[in-house]
């Protein structure tokens, strides 16, 4: 489905999949999260946190919570002490990774325009 589709039927945006995917990836940091799980998984939460740099440790967490829930990130945790947690991507989130790309590729190009 295009966005030609919806032409003069929008009511509201949450009710196309565009802004169902927004709901899913929009924000300042699930892109982020997403493209640096993508290149380092799993990834722990400190590591994560060190990567974004200027995050803060409730936001991260609550992205990262968001994302679970929408079933793009999986957190994997192990029973040992000091806690030990992982974050991978879904399958279901690698299916984003081809857009992820051509939007890299958007910006190398436009990026010195």
């Amino acid at each position: 489905m295009g966005m030609s589709e919806y032409k003069g039927k929008i009511k509201n945006i949450q009710d196309t999949p565009f802004g169902y995917t927004l709901s899913v990836i929009g924000g300042k940091w699930k892109m982020v999260i997403i493209y640096l799980l993508a290149e380092n998984q799993p990834v722990r939460f400190n590591d994560l946190k060190r990567q974004i740099g200027v995050i803060t440790y409730k936001i991260l967490s609550s992205q990262l919570k968001e994302l679970e829930a929408d079933g793009m990130v999986e957190r994997k945790e192990y029973p040992q002490i000091p806690p030990k947690v992982e974050y991978s991507l879904t399958d279901r989130a690698k299916t984003l990774l081809p857009i992820l790309e051509e939007l890299c590729e958007w910006g190398a190009k436009n990026q010195n325009s």
